[in-house]
């Protein structure tokens, strides 16, 4: 019985289906265009044409071009492309600092824009060998030093026919605001001021004149002790002053003696620093104790005294360093130099001692070196004579790998 039911259900479910097969296609065979189209606007269709709608084509996405590189490397980094005509800004010099050279003094203005940039320095970051600025002119917006000759960490350097009188105008950026950056660069400017060692006198009549002998006496005291860096062969001044690390620095002291006694020239000692004033930090003391070259004993470098060959003339190699947290590379190299007459003996105070495998002495008298690890004390010797000199801004840079 129930199975009667079941195929009974089953019939009727079949004759539905076709009956709903028969109505749909008997709708596909009516032209639909040919009736007019009901709508609730009214009972004809509107007079606009009706399009039909596009055929949709979809393409399947592929690459059109093989890559170039596997994972899990990276892909090449493209090449930069520049706007036609693209040129690259080259830096010019900002003109921004002149001085006056007077006949005791100098006069040196600096733009508060030093850089040229359009951005003012700190006038506390700007200094003349350690000097700040004497005032400050608002309206034309510059700082305006000066100094005695001899003051400011001015060095004085003669040649045959002149005095050079070299100051060094440094801008050492302070970090701005609370921040640890800085936004400019230090700035080294070397001024100097030449004067003639001799002059010429007028065509008119001369008188001589009776000089007393105290007068003469007093001029063959004043001595002349020349400072400075020397090329490869010893023969003539080296011309720059940029050195790369694990160059050799040489240098020659010497003093002129004109009508003096013979004289025999040491250094007492030598002091580096990154600014033209001994008593700043960094300071890196590489020789002292009245003429001991520790620089060789601290380090393990080759740092030496050359064998003496004249009396009034001494020589000493360093090699190139640079101080551990500067970053500028430039140091000034101030010794103290001494004279005293060539018939005084080499002694503890008088020498010129160099360590490698033992002290040294330049001119062989090796025992005067034998304090050099205690206290060289002062033992009174004779006359001498001293000034203090300095050499720079040297600049060392790193060797390129």
């Amino acid at each position: 019985m129930k199975q009667n039911k079941l195929i009974n259900m089953m019939v009727s479910i079949r004759v539905v289906f076709c009956l709903f097969c028969g109505a749909l296609a008997a709708a596909q065979d009516l032209n639909w265009n040919s009736y007019p189209a009901v709508s609730r606007f009214g009972d004809r269709r509107p007079n606009y044409p009706v399009r039909e709608p596009a055929a949709v084509f979809q393409e399947k996405q592929s690459f059109h071009k093989p890559l170039s590189w596997r994972f899990p490397a990276p892909p090449a980094e493209e090449e930069p492309h520049f706007p036609p005509g693209f040129e690259l800004k080259a830096p010019t010099a900002a003109n921004s600092v002149s001085a006056v050279c007077g006949e005791r003094s100098i006069r040196v203005v600096a733009k508060k824009d030093l850089l040229g940039i359009g951005k003012p320095v700190q006038a506390a970051d700007l200094t003349l060998g350690g000097c700040t600025a004497t005032w400050e002119d608002p309206e034309a917006q510059v700082l305006v030093f000066e100094s005695e000759l001899h003051d400011c960490g001015s060095q004085l350097l003669m040649s045959e026919d002149s005095f050079i009188y070299t100051f060094t105008l440094l801008h050492t950026p302070s970090p701005l605001g609370d921040s640890p950056i800085i936004r400019t660069a230090d700035v080294t400017v070397s001024i100097q001021c030449h004067y003639q060692r001799k002059h010429d006198v007028s065509s008119g009549e001369l008188k001589p004149t009776w000089t007393p002998f105290s007068v003469t006496k007093t001029s063959e005291e004043n001595l002349y002790f020349s400072f400075r860096l020397m090329t490869d062969d010893w023969q003539f001044s080296r011309p720059s002053a940029q050195f790369v690390l694990g160059d050799t620095m040489k240098f020659e002291v010497s003093v002129k003696q004109f009508y003096h006694v013979p004289l025999r020239v040491f250094v007492d000692t030598c002091v580096a620093t990154v600014v033209p004033n001994i008593d700043t930090v960094p300071r890196y003391t590489f020789l002292g104790n009245n003429g001991c070259l520790f620089d060789s004993q601290l380090t393990g470098s080759a740092s030496r005294f050359l064998p003496r060959s004249q009396d009034d003339r001494l020589q000493f190699e360093v090699e190139a360093f640079r101080f551990q947290q500067d970053d500028s590379g430039v140091i000034y190299i101030t010794c103290n130099l001494k004279a005293t007459s060539a018939a005084a003996a080499v002694d503890a105070t008088n020498k010129a001692c160099s360590f490698s495998n033992g002290w040294r002495e330049a001119s062989g008298s090796h025992h005067s070196c034998t304090c050099c690890n205690t206290n060289c004390h002062l033992t009174g010797t004779g006359a001498q004579w001293e000034q203090e000199t300095a050499v720079g801004p040297i600049t060392v840079k790193e060797r390129p790998l």
